[in-house]
């Protein structure tokens, strides 16, 4: 299959594993989410918990790669499990989290074999999970959503306000044409081929696109028109993106035909902007009627029949970490959301939110594997075809 390729088989979804690996593969991925379930019981029981001795003594050592987005979070709280005397198997978990981005890591794991140095991959989207199954790449099972950030469209103040922020909502029919119109704001967005937010997103104009109209021909026209119009001020990933926007915090950058004037956006990502000391005029968000994709960072072991019981267990207890109240506050203070969407006032509010925007609306259906795969082609072809970014 192609570089971008997603798989046709939704029961692929979870895993690539090699025939007769399936059934410990599933035990292992049950038998971590029965240890969230059991938590503080399950640890208690096995000497995990901290005891508020040192760790002084030998190590089981994790290696984990994530997102670079929440990569940070992460990492907190494998500190805080470090000066907690954190345990399992009786020995200290020392945890290393690796920020990488998530489609460079998909990029390596569809060329299998592979000899991760980490054995729990957490990338913001399950679709690059899909992605590595659909090239019969390194197996891996997603065990638990441990966050999530809804997909938004973020614009500076004076931009926002033109849209009608934050009294008028849109689906994402009016919001994509609204932003797209000729006399409408320089819209920007993080390539679909390289960003789950930039693909997420446009799975959401095109589904809503074929909504509203009775031809899918007519549709396909609309969605393909569309990404054009995005792929001209496109940037390779979510930072570079995030970087096109205005420094000048007073606004005067606003005409500047090669700042844009709003993102395609994760909630998050705005969170982290506007709580930036130097991150310029903060952002206002729009939240789609219609219900936002959203980023959902699976906790996905890396070929689980290769690990050691040893890791496996610590797999399971840095997870445990991640999903008890304690992990859950140090997401929220990075700007995520808990893994079934919910929103949290404070994080919604510090991000650009405010009602009347409905930031509390249920979160979209994801979009089948055949559904991005087409994108992601109509997508090359835009980019072929279209004149090249400004």
């Amino acid at each position: 299959m192609g570089r971008h390729s997603l798989p046709d088989d939704p029961a692929q979804r979870s895993t690539g594993a090699r025939p007769g690996a399936r059934r410990r593969t599933i035990l292992l991925a049950s038998g971590l989410l029965l240890a969230v379930a059991g938590g503080s019981v399950v640890a208690l029981r096995g000497d995990l918990l901290p005891f508020g001795k040192p760790c002084d003594g030998p190590s089981v050592r994790l290696g984990v790669a994530a997102a670079p987005d929440i990569a940070p979070a992460l990492q907190a709280v494998a500190r805080r499990a470090r000066e907690d005397a954190t345990r399992t198997d009786g020995r200290c978990l020392d945890v290393t989290v690796t920020p990488r981005a998530s489609h460079e890591i998909a990029d390596s794991f569809g060329q299998r074999p592979a000899d991760p140095e980490f054995q729990v991959w957490i990338p913001d989207s399950r679709l690059w999970v899909d992605r590595v199954a659909a090239e019969n790449g390194t197996p891996l099972t997603a065990a638990a959503t441990i966050a999530s950030s809804p997909v938004t469209l973020a614009a500076v103040p004076r931009a926002a306000r033109a849209l009608g922020w934050p009294g008028k909502t849109y689906d994402w029919t009016g919001l994509t044409q609204a932003a797209t119109s000729d006399d409408g704001i320089r819209l920007g967005v993080a390539d679909p081929a390289r960003s789950a937010t930039g693909l997420l997103a446009l799975s959401r104009m095109a589904a809503a696109g074929t909504q509203d109209t009775k031809s899918g021909d007519e549709a396909g026209t609309r969605t393909s028109a569309t990404a054009k119009l995005l792929h001209q001020r496109v940037a390779d990933g979510d930072d570079q993106a995030v970087a096109t926007l205005p420094r000048d915090g007073s606004g005067a950058e606003q005409g500047n035909p090669r700042r844009n004037q709003a993102l395609l956006l994760s909630e998050q990502a705005a969170y982290t902007h506007n709580t930036s000391a130097d991150g310029g005029a903060d952002l206002d968000l729009f939240y789609p009627s219609d219900g936002a994709a959203q980023l959902d960072y699976p906790y996905t072991l890396v070929d689980a029949e290769e690990l050691t019981p040893e890791q496996t267990r610590a797999a399971s207890r840095f997870m445990t970490l991640l999903v008890e109240s304690e992990g859950q506050h140090t997401l929220r203070a990075h700007g995520f959301r808990a893994g079934n969407g919910a929103a949290a006032p404070k994080v919604v509010e510090a991000a650009g939110g405010r009602a009347p925007q409905p930031s509390s609306a249920a979160p979209a259906d994801p979009p089948s594997v055949k559904q991005l795969q087409a994108l992601l082609g109509m997508w090359t072809v835009a980019v072929q075809s279209g004149p090249s970014p400004r």
